[in-house]
């Protein structure tokens, strides 16, 4: 990937996590796709631990510990960084798809799919409170424990959730995802404070010109 030098300082770490899913939040690490002003807050190995920390995907602990494990080990950064935009592709290709209404793109899916498996197979059954879930160890499956959990919210997305409440938001200049939790699916913005005011004001800016 080539750093724009001019380009806004990464969000990475207090990106605002709207998504209501964590794989939609993970596809909102790049926003305004499409656009001049396209945003992109995964540089660097070191912004995708920031924003597991950001939406504890990783504790604190787990976060320092691998920041150093990519330092001492430049192979495990790169490997990190390159798995995570590939999924994160995935996702939001199949979400996009998805919110506008089309199928969903086979070839995704099927990545999607054996990407997991992958992550998978480095994954451990732990309880956790009245219940199991899969757990991942930083120190033995570093990549697997930063994205199996991103992958496995993609699948349950999928698999669970009402696809009709995926949507995109039309903000200009954004194009996040999230999934619509309200009751009569009336969501239409990623933020209406920030994506939704903008709209208004351009709105009102139109009607003032036409007067």
């Amino acid at each position: 990937m080539v750093i724009d030098d001019a380009a806004p300082p990464s969000r990475a770490a207090s990106l605002t996590l709207v998504g209501g899913e964590l794989a939609l939040d993970f596809a909102n690490t790049s926003s305004g796709r499409g656009w001049r002003e396209h945003q992109e807050h995964l540089r660097s190995c070191g912004d995708i631990v920031d924003w597991a920390a950001r939406a504890r995907v990783l504790s604190p602990d787990e976060a320092d510990g691998l920041r150093e494990a990519t330092r001492a080990d430049p192979d495990l950064g790169r490997g990190l960084f390159d798995a995570a935009l590939a999924l994160r592709e995935d996702v939001y290709a199949l979400s996009s798809e998805i919110a506008a209404g089309r199928a969903a793109p086979p070839e995704h899916t099927e990545r999607l799919t054996q990407t997991h498996a992958h992550f998978l197979a480095r994954a451990q059954l732990a309880p956790v409170g009245g219940h199991f879930a899969w757990n991942w160890s930083t120190k033995n499956a570093p990549i697997e424990a930063v994205l199996g959990r991103i992958s496995l919210s993609a699948l349950t997305i999928l698999l669970q959730a009402d696809l009709t409440r995926i949507k995109q938001c039309p903000g200009d200049k954004c194009g996040w995802l999230f999934l619509d939790a309200t009751k009569n699916k009336s969501r239409r913005w990623c933020e209406m404070e920030i994506c939704g005011n903008r709209a208004k004001q351009k709105r009102f800016g139109a009607k003032a010109r036409g007067a």
